[in-house]
């Protein structure tokens, strides 16, 4: 299973993290991918001033609300269809 965190802290509440979390449930879920990934909160990876800091099975990524959809077709559609 493919495990994406996305960090809740306040940091990257403040640029989106919230809509991110949001956009990658219903993603999840229109894909059909809930038995392929989980999705979990976490707090400050440390890295605040890369904006919303998501890791995909340990590797970290700095994503947008802008972005998000071609960091799910990238990062995870991608790797688990």
């Amino acid at each position: 299973m493919m495990k994406v965190s996305i960090c809740i802290g306040s940091s990257c509440h403040i640029k989106g993290s919230r809509h991110i979390v949001e956009d990658l449930q219903y993603l999840v879920s229109e894909y059909s991918l809930q038995d392929l990934v989980e999705l979990s909160g976490t707090f400050c990876m440390g890295k605040c001033q890369q904006g919303v800091c998501i890791t995909v099975d340990g590797v970290l990524h700095s994503v947008s609300p802008e972005n998000v959809n071609a960091f799910f077709g990238k990062e995870i559609l991608a790797k688990v269809s």
